[in-house]
């Protein structure tokens, strides 16, 4: 009867307590962390829980409603995809095959601003399906409904994580779960284990004086540090065939939408052209997700999301109302930056968020049909789909499209990616630990609302600050593993945008696919440490381990490889992927500075063959130094300053080449057994197989690198 007493005075959540032992814990099930998940578990981690503050998985292409997929580039002055790859490619490939088996088609939006959409239950059970072995195996534990209370610490590590019930989920208030781990990756919307832990992080603009970016901000004005790419509610509209028009929000007001009267609601478009076709542009096929009318497919399944500028919901001077809200749960809470809010305190601003939303759709169902005419396409015609199960039909979380930044080992900043040309080449810094390439804009929504009358308690509309807009053009880069272990704390790795990146970088860097490659790159990282008992530290700064995480990357776990280097005609099921991206990152084949084609067939010419040489003896063990080259030039046609005569002369001071022509011909090509020839002659083995190839046979690139490979890898 004494213990019945005693678990009478306990509080209920102690009762409702759970703790579980874990090797990785990855908090977040958004896309980065499931595919961190998957990767972890295909590597050989034994026990993994992932986390999540809702029932789906999915992130962006489901939860938080981004299902039309936007990862464009440009290329010889033509918007097209950036190239697919990792388990990014492995997600698209079950996204079209779902579309094939639901349409007839792989891709039914003819959205303008990405050729790939996905509706949001489909993409929450695709990424379920994704999961699904590695549940049933018992090696990975789903958590869901959870939020993050406190994180704990010893000696300067995480080592576990305690939650309470998500604010996105119905569950019992008083449940506790604690979660211990030898390892946990931070994949929150908001890096909420990053921020409790103790362990450094950035949020909102950097100041320009740190990272001398152009873009950044010189001073901040009194909300400054609240500034932040706007969050957005996506609404998912389908067709009805009849007036579906929302009842009027209760703050609704038609001049919040003033600044949008000429953007068109309705074109006529069939997807002709491309993505980004401008003949296209309007707010109707902007994210178009099924186009019905133009494939024929059945009455009542056309469907768009919304996500335009208009219903952008910025985070700092926030409107009176929601101002009050937060001062009265807690006071100075209005002046917090987003991240660094409680829980219950971003519940509010989403809320708020949900109505301008709900606003939006309202404005264009109403002042904006009754201005352009009657389509059958309309907004009038549409109603909220109910697809994600919520009362109101809006997505169950905002579109986040900046949060908390990691105090990383390496910070990526505007000067290394930012180009002037309009046409993406190289970033001025290509990292030589590079774990995915990427590229877009510096893409900031309009970061400030100037309300009417400058009136807090008045309708407002939201407008650019500064430099920071979405007209900054970036070059290809690459992400370092460096990026994603924190400066000062152990047992943490980052993922989804809780990156080494500024706030002016995390503006490009938060797309579908370069959150599943941070992920895919954490769960990576992990494994290993795991296996060898070493930390992410060690490995981020060990040569020979850097090299074995890219070499799993490229090569795939169960799956496509993962892209290294940005190159734009690469496929991962190609036999010289792993050597092209592998080879360029290592400094020895060198991409032409105006070109992002490996150009795989083209063929080798004699000149880049003597610089891939030289510079692949230069990466070995006890490699000579550099010789002193001839004052003369050697060969009528390598004078002094042609750029290849460096790279011949080395070639041949180091090797054993015998006598030489009067001309070498540096842009001559090669054949099979002039490579064999050449390897012999730097004291590099030969191969039988080149020796059997035809004389005449012209080298290309990609059986270059092939072989150099092979060389540079015994």
């Amino acid at each position: 009867m004494k213990h019945l007493a005693f678990l009478f005075l306990l509080p209920l959540r102690l009762l409702n307590a759970e703790t579980i032992e874990t090797d990785v814990l990855i908090v977040g099930a958004d896309e980065s962390g499931c595919a961190a998940a998957v990767q972890a578990a295909r590597l050989g981690v034994k026990r993994i829980v992932l986390t999540n503050d809702h029932d789906w998985l999915g992130g962006q292409f489901c939860t938080q409603g981004i299902g039309p997929i936007d990862e464009w580039t440009v290329v010889e002055g033509k918007r097209v995809n950036f190239p697919r790859s990792g388990t990014f490619l492995e997600i698209i490939d079950r996204i079209r095959a779902h579309n094939r088996l639901t349409y007839g088609v792989a891709t039914p939006g003819n959205s303008w601003c990405g050729t790939d959409t996905i509706e949001p239950r489909a993409a929450a059970r695709i990424f379920e399906e994704w999961l699904a072995p590695h549940v049933d195996s018992g090696v990975l534990r789903i958590e869901r409904g959870w939020d993050v209370d406190t994180v704990e610490t010893q000696d300067g590590r995480v080592t576990g994580v305690s939650f309470i019930p998500s604010v996105f989920a119905k569950g019992d208030p008083d449940k506790r779960l604690t979660i211990r781990a030898k390892l946990t990756i931070d994949s929150s919307d908001l890096g909420d284990v990053i921020r409790r832990s103790g362990a450094g992080y950035m949020a909102g603009p950097d100041l320009r004086s740190r990272f001398g970016e152009p873009g950044a901000p010189e001073t901040l004005d009194e909300l400054g540090h609240q500034e932040m790419n706007p969050l957005s509610w996506c609404p998912l509209l389908r067709e009805t065939g009849k007036d579906s028009t929302i009842p009027k929000p209760a703050r609704y007001d038609e001049r919040s939408f003033d600044n949008w009267k000429k953007a068109a609601p309705w074109r006529e478009w069939d997807g002709s052209g491309g993505i980004y076709n401008m003949a296209g542009l309007c707010i109707y096929t902007h994210r178009r997700m099924v186009d019905r009318y133009h494939f024929g497919f059945a009455p009542g399944t056309e469907a768009v999301i919304l996500n335009w500028p208009a219903h952008g919901y910025q985070l700092g001077t926030l409107p009176q109302h929601v101002v009050d809200a937060l001062e009265a749960d807690e006071p100075g809470a209005s002046r917090k930056n987003l991240v660094e809010m409680s829980h219950a305190q971003r519940r509010i601003v989403y809320e708020d968020a949900k109505q301008r939303a709900l606003e939006f759709v309202h404005y264009l169902q109403t002042a904006a049909h009754d201005r352009v005419g009657d389509f059958p396409q309309s907004f009038r015609y549409m109603a909220l789909a109910d697809d994600y199960g919520t009362a109101d039909r809006l997505p169950p979380k905002p579109y986040l499209r900046e949060g908390l930044r990691l105090e990383a080992m390496t910070i990526i900043t505007e000067l290394d990616v930012r180009t002037e040309s309009h046409e993406p080449k190289w970033a001025r810094t290509m990292y030589p630990d590079s774990v995915f390439g990427w590229q877009f804009n510096l893409d900031f929504h309009p970061t400030r609302r100037k309300f009417i009358e400058d009136d807090p308690t008045k309708p407002w509309h939201g407008h650019h600050h500064g430099s920071r807009d979405w007209s900054t053009d970036t070059d290809r880069a690459t992400f370092p593993l460096r990026g994603l272990v924190p400066v000062e704390m152990e047992g943490l790795l980052g993922a989804s945008k809780n990156l080494g990146v500024t706030s002016m970088v995390q503006s490009a860097l938060r797309l579908h696919g370069q959150m599943m490659h941070a992920g895919t790159a954490s769960g990576t990282v992990a494994a290993i440490a795991l296996r060898d008992d070493v930390s992410p530290r060690e490995i981020a700064t060990t040569p020979e381990r850097v090299a074995e995480v890219q070499r799993i990357l490229v090569r795939g776990a169960g799956g496509p490889g993962t892209l290294l280097w940005p190159w734009h005609d690469l496929d991962p099921e190609d036999r010289w992927f792993e050597a092209a991206n592998l080879l360029t990152l290592a400094g020895i084949w060198k991409p032409d500075p105006d070109s992002v084609f490996f150009e795989p067939r083209r063929p080798v010419t004699r000149g880049e063959l003597a610089g891939a040489l030289v510079r692949l003896h230069e990466t070995k063990d006890g490699a000579p130094d550099k010789p002193a080259l001839p004052d003369a030039a050697r060969f009528s046609d390598l004078p002094l300053d042609h750029p290849d005569r460096e790279a011949v002369e080395t070639m041949l001071l180091w090797g054993n080449f015998g006598e030489q022509k009067e001309t070498f011909t540096p842009a001559g090509h090669l054949s099979w057994g002039d490579l064999n020839r050449w390897l012999v002659a730097m004291g590099d083995p030969g191969f039988p197989t080149l020796l059997g190839k035809a004389e005449g046979g012209v080298l290309t690139r990609a059986e270059c690198v092939e072989y150099l490979w092979r060389v540079w890898t015994k």
